[in-house]
């Protein structure tokens, strides 16, 4: 992402802090395409993913004035937000799953898979993310497969790998950072 891009993205954030909604309104329109993606991935369902993105950016717009505060780029910032949103959802949806024993209502589950032009699209993104996991050592790679695709807690894997838990953050920082390096080639 351009310098620009990236001193546009932090306006419209510092702008929808304010309360400024027609910034709210670009912020949505420059974000929303690539944060819905993030929440299809996590969720893999586009209905869930659109309820999930839709209160991603409500949380934006409440919490707008503490993005500054964080030290994340923009987009590191609402991928955050977006992300812990479905993972939430996605926690909610497996603890009514488990709660419900009904077959009948299992049947009637509409396909919950993905598009044929998101499948492809997520096949293109998918390769090249599981190369770059590939240049991980394995623990690592299984540690960021839990947290961002299983929906794990920090202390889930942390409990799974039998490393303290900050341990484990380092661990899916740094390994963030080599995945981000490898995208980016």
């Amino acid at each position: 992402m351009s310098t620009t891009r990236i001193a546009e993205i932090e306006t419209l954030i510092g702008a929808t802090a304010q309360g400024d909604r027609e910034s709210f309104l670009r912020l949505y329109d420059a974000t929303s395409a690539k944060l819905f993606g993030v929440a299809l991935r996590v969720l893999n369902d586009r209905g869930d993913a659109e309820e999930a993105l839709q209160d991603a950016f409500l949380k934006i717009w409440r919490n707008a004035g503490r993005y500054a505060a964080n030290g994340l780029s923009p987009m590191t910032w609402l991928i955050t937000v977006v992300r812990n949103t479905a993972i939430d959802r996605l926690r909610t949806r497996k603890a009514r799953r488990d709660a419900t024993d009904d077959v009948d209502a299992v049947a009637e589950l509409p396909d919950g898979g993905p598009t044929p032009e998101a499948a492809v699209i997520a096949a293109s993104e998918g390769a090249r993310v599981h190369d770059c996991l590939g240049e991980l050592d394995g623990d690592r790679a299984d540690a960021v497969r839990g947290a961002y695709f299983d929906g794990l807690t920090y202390q889930d894997l942390a409990d799974r790998h039998e490393v303290p838990l900050n341990t484990m953050r380092t661990w899916l920082r740094r390994s963030l950072q080599k995945l981000k390096e490898c995208l980016t080639r």
